[in-house]
């Protein structure tokens, strides 16, 4: 692979970690330090648009991000579009889950919620997604040979 990929890899694969670093700075969740607290049982008073409107804009991020990391590791238009349908589909499945147990004040279990929010909040459907085409990519080529 050229190194003007790589480089694009290591600043996709630089912004989710950025995201991730800075994720107090750039994002409304009071959820953050809920989760890291030794005493879950007083839940943070929060906002539901700021929450959503937060949730939305790390995704995005880290939609950004992800695809860049797939696009220039694989060089495959289709399977970019194709990453990006897995994890838009991922987070819509799991989004609606995670406010669900937000607005139940996490009574179908904290455990459960943490690991639906991890869906949510980290770009969790990636390190599915490059296993998956790397092997796609491996079977492909030996029917070519």
């Amino acid at each position: 692979m050229k190194l003007i990929n790589w480089i694009f890899v290591a600043f996709g694969v630089a912004g989710l970690i950025g995201v991730r670093v800075f994720e107090d700075r750039l994002f409304y969740d009071p959820f953050l330090d809920f989760f890291h607290a030794e005493n879950k049982s007083i839940l943070p008073k929060f906002e539901w648009i700021p929450l959503i409107f937060g949730h939305l804009f790390r995704f995005i991020l880290n939609l950004f991000f992800s695809l860049v990391v797939v696009h220039f590791l694989f060089k495959n238009k289709k399977w970019t579009v194709q990453a990006a349908a897995l994890i838009v589909i991922v987070f819509a499945l799991t989004f609606p889950v995670y406010l669900y147990c937000v607005t139940t004040n996490f009574n179908i279990g904290l455990l459960f919620s943490f690991f639906i929010r991890r869906f949510v909040i980290q770009p969790l459907a990636l390190l599915l997604i490059v296993p998956l085409f790397y092997y796609r990519k491996s079977l492909f080529e030996k029917k070519g040979r």
